[in-house]
């Protein structure tokens, strides 16, 4: 992963070279921008997603997607990107600070799963989380029906810490959670046993 400078419009950047551009091997996170907000729609608007999603609401029109982009990046220790491939906007990552401390967050329009780019996408923003945040721990969670989200944080090496139940806005009603975590130091150790790996 690689860090680019921004480009989106500086008058519209929240909090002005907060937000880099972050660069993977096949994708692009930037920070959210009203000219995506009709793209954004277009994934979001999916009972499939949204049952997945703490606080997606079902429907998820153009009211929704510009409340969400203006709120994004508002405050200390969140990072919030949109997922790029090819130059098409794919899904959201980020790292948002709950009660009890900084909590990663994924999701991927229907056409993009299955493709590996939600642990790329992950992965950068996990590395921005402990590198540029300064996060010493990062939570997670995913319902405990839906198995491709907690493959996605196994393979990115967090644990498994317990399951709770959470209020699923799109479903009105509370679903169980798988709850998830990650250390800054089991972290670099994963990321210097894969360096090691490859020139093995």
């Amino acid at each position: 992963m690689t860090v680019a400078d921004s480009t989106n419009d500086q008058a519209f950047a929240p909090r002005e070279g907060a937000i880099p551009v972050l660069e993977t091997e096949r994708l692009t996170l930037c920070a959210p921008h009203p000219r995506q907000a009709r793209a954004i729609v277009h994934l979001a608007n999916d009972r499939r997603i949204a049952e997945n999603v703490l606080r997606l609401p079902h429907p998820f029109g153009m009211s929704d997607a510009e409340q969400f982009i203006a709120a994004a990046n508002r405050e200390p220790g969140e990072a919030i990107f949109t997922i790029m491939h090819d130059g098409e906007v794919v899904g959201i990552c980020g790292v948002e600070m709950r009660g009890d401390g900084a909590e990663i967050g994924f999701w991927l329009g229907v056409p993009y799963w299955r493709h590996g780019f939600a642990t790329e996408a992950v992965r950068a923003v996990i590395d921005f989380s402990f590198g540029n945040l300064g996060h010493e721990a990062l939570a997670a969670g995913a319902r405990v029906s839906n198995p491709a989200s907690r493959r996605v944080l196994e393979k990115c090496g967090f644990q498994w810490t317990g399951v709770g139940l959470y209020r699923i806005r799109a479903m009105e009603s509370s679903a169980p959670l798988d709850r998830f975590r990650l250390d800054r130091r089991l972290w670099a150790s994963l990321k210097s046993w894969g360096r090691a790996k490859e020139v093995a």
